[in-house]
């Protein structure tokens, strides 16, 4: 764990949102990588999540690049959730397919924010675009800042 103080809030938010994240766990999301307003995660392309014309379901993906954007809008604190989001498919993932999702903060006020997410697959192929725009329901508590307790 690091020393700097918004990097703790980061590692620390974002291991506590996964342990919650029933569905990322579901989908084998792995986190890979958690800076304030930034998340990396990756997931491999099971034959399950194949649609009928053997690519993976669209859902998926969006629900792997969803991940990254709740794990990248959740690491500054607080209770943040999607209040929109949209994606753009590029290019089919395959079985066995090993895919990335980075998500990326463009733009963060108070109470709401727009983050960027690309995922690509095991070649740095991008294979979707994803924006997503944020909402914090909930501030920071005190003792996720490390504050005494």
């Amino acid at each position: 764990m690091s020393s700097d103080p918004a990097q703790l809030l980061a590692e620390r938010s974002v291991a506590a949102l996964y342990d919650g994240d029933r569905a990322s766990q579901g989908l084998g999301i792995h986190i890979l990588e958690a800076r304030p307003g930034y998340a990396k995660v990756s997931m491999r392309v099971r034959e399950d999540m194949l649609n009928g014309h053997s690519a993976c379901h669209g859902g998926l993906i969006f629900s792997l690049a969803d991940s990254a954007f709740a794990f990248a809008c959740n690491s500054h604190g607080g209770a943040v959730v999607a209040a929109a989001a949209s994606i753009d498919f590029l290019a089919p993932a395959h079985g066995g397919d090993e895919l990335t999702a980075v998500a990326s903060e463009r733009w963060r006020s108070k109470r709401n924010g727009v983050y960027e997410v690309t995922v690509a697959n095991q070649r740095g192929d991008t294979i979707a675009l994803f924006r997503g725009r944020s909402h914090q329901v909930r501030e920071p508590d005190a003792a996720m800042h490390g504050a005494p307790s």
